[in-house]
This record gives C-alpha cells, sequence and structure tokens, in this order.
C-alpha cells in the first residue's frame, strides 16, 4: 500500500482495524504488514517497560532481530521523544543501520519505543512520518489493552520502575550527560593549553566509548560484590567529573571492605548516587561535593552533600528517575536543602527486597486491573474510566467484573474500600 492508498478511508479504517483486534504476538507482524509499502523494511524491534517478562520484542529477519539487545534499544530510546519520530543511523544488532524510531507512551502504559530498520537509505517523506506515529500509538494502546490478562503483577517490586527499560534508559542518559559534563569541564579548564586539553578530551571519549561498549558489565556480575569492589566502582564512575572540572569530589568509603552487599543494592546505589551529583552540577555554585556509604545491619546508606546554594528541589531528582530507581528496590530517598548551606541527600536502600504478605488481596490484580482500581477509589464512572484509559466502556465493564470476582466483593463500593483498606493507591509505584 503507497502513501496515496490512505486517502481512501475505507483501507485506513481496515488497517486499523486489522491492529486494533490482532492478538498480542501478532501486533508487530500485523504492523509489518501494514508499513511493507511506506517503509520498505527488514525488521521491526519493540522496547517496552509495560512487559517486564519481555522488555524487547522482534519480528522480521530472525538472524538481525534475535541480535539486537535491550542495552542497544535503551541507548536509541534516548534520542527518541514521545510523538517525534526520529531518523538516523543507529546502532542495533552490533551494528549501525538506517533506523525510524517511534516513541509513544498513552495513559497507563510506561511508554514503548519502535525501531524501524529500513531497506533504504532515504529518510521518509514527514506526512509518512506522521502517520507511522499514529499507527505506533494504535500498536501500543492495543499491547497495553492485552497485557493485563498476561502479565501478573508483583507488588513487591514495582513492574513499571523497576523494568529493564526503565533502568538501562535512564542509566545510558546518566552516562551520556556524565561524559559531556566532564567533556566540558576539559574544554573549559582554565589550567589546561590547547594540545593538551584535546588530548585530554580525547581520552575523555574514549573512556566514554569503553564504557558504553562495556554496557552489560552489570548484567554478568555475581549476585554479590564485596563492598569495597562496589564502591570502587562508584568512584571510578564519578571521576570523570571531577578529573579536571571546578567541582572537587570526595569519598568517604564504608567499613567492612570484605562484606558482601547484593550487586542490585550496589548498582542501584551507584546510578542514584551519579544521578544526584549530576544533578547538584546542574544547579550551579558548587564547589564541593562529599559523597558516602555507610552499610548497617539492614541497609545500605548514600549520603550525598554539597556546599551549593541549598536550593535544591525533590523534584529535580525526577529528572534522571532516581526516587523511582530506589522505590522500586522498597528504599526511601529524601532531600534537606537549606539555603546558603547546601543540599544533603540521603539514599537508603534494604539488603534484602521487601515480603509481601501473601494475603495481599491486591497482589492477584493485573496492570490494567490496578488502573481500573484506581478510578473506583475515586468514584469514577465506566465512561470517565475509559476516556481516561484509552479503553472502551465494554472493556472497563470486563476489567471491573474481573476485579469483583477475584476480590471476592460483590460492588465497585466494597472493592474500593478494600483497596482503601489495604493502602491503594497510596502507593507512589502503582502511580502512572
Amino acid at each position: 500500500m503507497v502513501y496515496a492508498d490512505w486517502g481512501d478511508p475505507q483501507r485506513t479504517l481496515a488497517v486499523a482495524t486489522e491492529l486494533m483486534r490482532a492478538p498480542l504476538k501478532e501486533i508487530l507482524s500485523t504492523l509489518s504488514a501494514a508499513l511493507a509499502d511506506l517503509v520498505p523494511h527488514e525488521a521491526l524491534v519493540m522496547l517496552t517497560g509495560d512487559c517486564p517478562k519481555s522488555a524487547n520484542w522482534g519480528h522480521g529477519d530472525a538472524g538481525l532481530t534475535g541480535e539486537v539487545t535491550t542495552a542497544e534499544l535503551a541507548m536509541l530510546a534516548t534520542q527518541v521523544d514521545v510523538g517525534r519520530p526520529w531518523w538516523g543511523r543507529a546502532a542495533l544488532a552490533g551494528a549501525a543501520r538506517p533506523v525510524l524510531a517511534v516513541a509513544s507512551a498513552p495513559p497507563g502504559s510506561a511508554g514503548a519505543l519502535l525501531a524501524v530498520v529500513v531497506s533504504a537509505g532515504r529518510a521518509p517523506e514527514p506526512e509518512v512520518l506522521a502517520l507511522v506515529q499514529q499507527l505506533w500509538d494504535l500498536a501500543t494502546a492495543r499491547v497495553i489493552d492485552l497485557l493485563p490478562g498476561e502479565v501478573p503483577v508483583d507488588m513487591a517490586a514495582p513492574w513499571i520502575a523497576n523494568s529493564e527499560r526503565a533502568r538501562a534508559v535512564a542509566d545510558a542518559t546518566d552516562a551520556h550527560i556524565a561524559t559531556l559534563t566532564a567533556l566540558l569541564g576539559v574544554l573549559r579548564s582554565r589550567t589546561l593549553e590547547d594540545g593538551v586539553a584535546r588530548r585530554t578530551a580525547t581520552d575523555v571519549a574514549v573512556a566514554a566509548l569503553v564504557e558504553l561498549r562495556a554496557t552489560d558489565e552489570d548484567a554478568q556480575l555475581p549476585p554479590e560484590e564485596s563492598l569495597q569492589d562496589a564502591f570502587g566502582r562508584l568512584t571510578d564512575m564519578l571521576s570523570l567529573l571531577s578529573r579536571h572540572g571546578e567541582v572537587t569530589l570526595e569519598y568517604s568509603a564504608p567499613g567492612s571492605p570484605r562484606r558482601l552487599i547484593p550487586s542490585d543494592i550496589a548498582r542501584a546505589a551507584r546510578t542514584t548516587a551519579r544521578g544526584t551529583v549530576l544533578t547538584m552540577l546542574e544547579q550551579g555554585g558548587v564547589e564541593r561535593i562529599r559523597v558516602s556509604w555507610e552499610v548497617g545491619e539492614t541497609e545500605l546508606r548514600t549520603v550525598i552533600r554539597d556546599d551549593g546554594p541549598g536550593t535544591l528541589a525533590a523534584e529535580a531528582l525526577a529528572v534522571h528517575r532516581l526516587t523511582d530507581r530506589v522505590v522500586a528496590l522498597g528504599g526511601t530517598l529524601t532531600v534537606d536543602a537549606v539555603p546558603a548551606w547546601g543540599t544533603i541527600v540521603t539514599v537508603r536502600l534494604p539488603l534484602a527486597a521487601p515480603d509481601v504478605p501473601r494475603s495481599d488481596p491486591l497482589s492477584g490484580l493485573h496492570p490494567r486491573e490496578l488502573d481500573v482500581l484506581r478510578h473506583l477509589v475515586h468514584g469514577h464512572r465506566n465512561r470517565a474510566i475509559a476516556e481516561a484509559l484509552h479503553i472502551s466502556e465494554h472493556t472497563v465493564k470486563f476489567h471491573v467484573g474481573r476485579i469483583l470476582k477475584k476480590l471476592e466483593v460483590r460492588s465497585r463500593g466494597e472493592a474500593a474500600a478494600l483497596a482503601r483498606a489495604a493502602g491503594f493507591p497510596a502507593a507512589a509505584s502503582l502511580v502512572h
């Protein structure tokens, strides 16, 4: 189907209908058929934050889709804004390829990225880009509409905040920002001659490329790390930011260097510390930052203190998704800013995953059922819920029926009361 054919309402609606009726496993193949003439391609690859079982889906050339990594897609996602198609060359399956990428994040979704590995190198026309975006919006809506019947919720580790996509995208973004900050520090340095500055900037760029190629390093770590190794990784991660910048970074290593802690906790502590340091640097007026780790019997506490203006707001940390990452592991993050004295950010991470009572009445609900229940708690009717979640009233009725059955109650009011008694929806991890 060429683009001119999309001017025929019947054919356009036929494609949309096929897409919205497609089973979960056939959404990408249905979309691929629709795009065949618009954007000739070798494969479609999808990165979704809505499915913790598999963040990376593919259709097309099996030799290509089978080699595309979640880390590559996460890096691509940092270049793409929701609703604004991106065209260029991107590293997928270990090689630079011409790619059309679109992102969508309708209500109730953690967001999804589509990478179209095109056959020809010419950029699509603007009207084609807009059409691909609309089709992807439909496909994403279809995915989240079907996932409630496919994916159970683990309320011990919020599946949105703790998804591989959320972590990889946030970590890749922070690493990119850290590299640029280090390069700017070199170029602005008043103590380096031009030739030395160029060589130093090259060293920084090479170090960043090495880190990029070692994206899977954390995934290969053993289940536990010694405190000495874990804190050493943190100082290495932050070293570029202070090597030639105007801000001095100080470290206070934890005691008991040989003690082992879970690698997931160590990794979260490192990335949270880096994001916090970057946020502190962005506010300006900072000359010194001190980073310390303290380990108790049940938690790892990270304290990052600056001597800046003391005006840092907790909302600033949301840019790096720091709170999401901490909450996903059952931890807490607090910001104590005192004007003219500086800011202290304290992150507490439990050394063991939080237990979930098996009697929790909400533990058997799926993600979309939790979304609907949140609206029931607020007294919303079916039409309002359908509009808010971009689904049909019939689908809302279906979800309400399943909620009543699973919670073993007879009315919407009883379901809402039971949810309130269980503490829902106060938990931030369940709010999109």
